[in-house]
């Protein structure tokens, strides 16, 4: 079978010309079908960015935990009682759940409401003050501008040191001071900062992070005068553990230190990262599974347009395929001249197809990126090398498929029957 012989080629324009608008509407709809694949794939992997992003760098089997009233009397407790965590609490979740990798107690001070909190020389501004341990770092890490995090001295000693965000650097230092040693007063108490943060996040959440200030969980209690009181739980499973097996233990041994029913749901809420992401991942695992269904169906309406249109053209060259059979052209002549030509139509309209739809999602991502109409909910579509490889592999095949049928009629005919047709 020679691909590139001068003469096969010319024969192959020579009868697309004939029909020029018949062999634009059969390109067109390969062209199409691969177009909205593109396009398809290109779109559900920018919404697949936008939910993953909002994650930031939070790790995916990490728990949030935290009280609740109860709802079910017990011990001679009535039902909507309130309680707190404590410090104890972190000891026993450490001491008898050898599942978690990662614990932070966390606690919120005074502030992100109307009141000013803080104060530096003739500035104020109002914050959210946060009381944290090194661990959530590592949990939900922010980008550490200069300085440092919370560390394990801070916390034993209870220093007075802060992290500040981005937005607090902003309105309490001048923009070519630099902020790390300087102090800032909150609740009439002076703290020494020694870092500053920009939250991973997009949109709003990192806006709201961005306004936070970070201080030693003890040095908050302390300052905050909340005693051993602990906010919430912030914790991660290891690798080899699923996270719902550290939640169920956790809730197991709080209810108990509480004296809250064991089977009272409510009482402790949590917040399971894990089994959201993987919901999240399932969903998206659907989603382009629909797409690749939706794409290729609409692909292959486009081939079997063009494996009808060879089956006309090769009804209009019966008497050709009939003289070429009977000067000593092999069946193997006839059926390669055939596939080729549906080849080199399917695979031109398909490349030019898959061309313009990678050129349209990367438009649309440059838009979102230079222009600021980006969303939460989408952001930076792109379509992956490997699939437009696979992509370009089906359309050979496609080819390859449309033109059997009709080379296979054009080769059932028998020489002396084609000279006879009109």
């Amino acid at each position: 079978m020679r691909i590139f012989d001068l003469d096969r080629w010319q024969e192959i324009f020579s009868a697309l010309k004939k029909n020029k608008l018949r062999t634009f509407f059969t390109a067109f709809g390969v062209f199409w079908g691969i177009f909205m694949l593109v396009i398809m794939l290109g779109s559900g992997k920018g919404l697949e960015n936008g939910a993953t992003e909002g994650f930031g760098d939070m790790a995916t089997n990490s728990i949030f935990m935290w009280t609740q009233n109860t709802t079910i009397p017990y011990k001679g407790f009535p039902p909507g009682r309130r309680y707190n965590f404590n410090n104890a609490d972190t000891k026993a979740l450490l001491d008898n759940i050898p599942e978690i990798e990662y614990l932070a107690p966390r606690i919120q001070g005074w502030g992100g409401s109307s009141a000013n909190n803080v104060i530096r020389g003739e500035r104020t501004g109002n914050f959210r003050i946060q009381g944290d341990y090194p661990d959530y770092n590592l949990i939900d890490p922010m980008h550490i501008l200069s300085g440092r995090f919370i560390n394990d001295l801070d916390i034993e000693q209870k220093r007075k040191i802060i992290v500040i965000g981005e937005r607090v650097k902003e309105e309490m230092f001048k923009s070519d001071e630099n902020p790390i040693g300087q102090y800032l007063q909150i609740q009439g108490v002076y703290f020494k900062v020694a870092g500053v943060f920009k939250s991973k996040k997009p949109g709003q959440r990192a806006d709201r992070e961005n306004q936070a200030i970070y201080m030693p969980f003890t040095t908050l209690q302390k300052t905050y005068n909340f005693g051993d009181i602990v906010g919430w739980y912030s914790m991660t499973s290891r690798a080899d553990v699923p996270a719902s097996v550290v939640e169920e233990k956790a809730k197991k041994i709080l209810r108990e230190r509480h004296s809250i029913a064991p089977d009272d749901e409510r009482a402790v809420g949590s917040f399971n990262v894990e089994e959201e992401f993987n919901k999240m991942v399932r969903l998206f695992s659907g989603i382009n599974g629909l797409i690749w269904i939706v794409g290729i169906g609409t692909l292959l309406a486009g081939i079997i347009g063009v494996s009808n249109i060879m089956l006309i053209i090769v009804k209009e060259r019966t008497k050709e395929i009939g003289i070429q059979r009977a000067i000593g052209a092999t069946p193997m002549n006839v059926i390669s001249q055939i596939i080729i030509e549906s080849v080199f139509l399917t695979a031109l309209a398909g490349y030019i197809g898959l061309v313009l739809g990678v050129g349209l999602v990367e438009l649309v991502n440059y838009a979102l990126i230079n222009f600021g109409t980006g969303s939460e909910m989408f952001s930076n579509p792109e379509v992956d090398f490997s699939l437009a490889i696979r992509a370009l592999i089906i359309l050979v095949l496609a080819g390859v498929i449309a033109g059997l049928i009709p080379a296979r009629r054009a080769v059932s005919i028998k020489p002396i029957d084609a000279l006879r047709n009109e």
